[in-house]
């Protein structure tokens, strides 16, 4: 569908897209992914050099108790290996993979964060949860894949940001100018600050402002990925707003803990800041979320 095809809610155009697209939608954003924005990413794939944004993980063995707790799990990914001897001799084995771990590249589906007891667009806490899955804004929004074009807007070239920065619209629009590159409707955004969130989570990492998020929702951006998210709580978390606003309001898919130096480092070298973005997940229905592997093309 295309956007100028559809109107806001009660014709006033605030920082939600809930009901912009009706009350059955669970794409979101991805909705501003129309084949004209596939066919703008396709024409960015010019060499065939290609860049991984996702962190490696080195499974754990599974082979005494773990704490489960989101960031005190070992690894993202536990595993028990097996030995099949019949009727061909083979090493298989059972991974067993916390998807939100804090050194996990993932993708959030838009039912992960709730908001006054609802998720996105607008379904009650409850409904959504019935039968111990996920029915509405699910992982079933990823599972044909997102194919779009990508920005990449480093915020700190060759350095990083500086402590409990910031990010504000401003910031987005300055890398924009300085890179000569313009987020347009179904971009994925990339940005770089220049930090490891999984390195010292409670440290004094950058953060996103609300100013950024509108500039996000304004360029009708589809999805945001980079190693700039929300703090975890604590004395300077900040307002979670790429999650409760962008991923909940807004309804834009979110890839946490995405790795960007090799990204930074390419388009430096060949002075090109867009690219062809793809991403494929494994075809699971009804989850809060999946591990994911984004593709920059160029």
């Amino acid at each position: 569908m295309d956007t100028d095809e559809v109107s806001w809610p009660r014709g006033e155009r605030s920082l939600t897209n809930r009901g912009r697209w009706g009350a059955d939608d669970d794409r979101g954003t991805l909705n501003f992914i129309t084949a004209a924005a596939r066919v703008r990413g396709v024409a960015q794939a010019m060499t065939g050099r290609v860049v991984s944004l996702a962190h490696s993980i080195t499974p754990v063995p599974m082979a005494a108790p773990v704490a489960f707790a989101e960031h005190s799990m070992p690894s993202a990914v536990l595993q028990t290996m097996t030995f099949s001897g019949s009727p061909t001799p083979a090493l298989t084995d059972v991974l067993l993979i916390n998807v939100h771990h804090a050194r996990s590249t993932h993708i959030d589906a838009l039912a992960h964060i709730p908001v006054d007891n609802t998720v996105y667009p607008g379904v009650s806490l409850a409904e959504a949860t019935a039968g111990a899955t996920v029915s509405r804004s699910s992982s079933s929004a990823f599972v044909d894949g997102i194919v779009t074009r990508g920005v990449f807007l480093d915020l700190a070239p060759g350095e990083r940001l500086a402590e409990n920065h910031v990010v504000t619209a401003d910031d987005l629009a300055a890398a924009e100018e300085r890179q000569g590159v313009r987020v347009e409707s179904g971009d994925a955004l990339v940005v770089r600050g220049g930090w490891v969130a999984a390195d010292d989570p409670f440290g004094p990492l950058p953060t996103t402002s609300l100013s950024a998020v509108e500039w996000m929702a304004e360029r009708e951006v589809c999805l945001y990925a980079g190693d700039i998210g929300d703090k975890l709580p604590g004395p300077s978390g900040g307002s979670p707003v790429l999650h409760n606003i962008a991923l909940a309001q807004l309804g834009m898919p979110l890839i946490d803990c995405a790795n960007v130096a090799e990204l930074a480092r390419v388009c430096a070298e060949i002075d090109r800041y867009s690219f062809l973005f793809a991403l494929g997940t494994i075809p699971v229905h009804g989850a809060t979320g999946l591990p994911v592997n984004p593709l920059a093309v160029f």
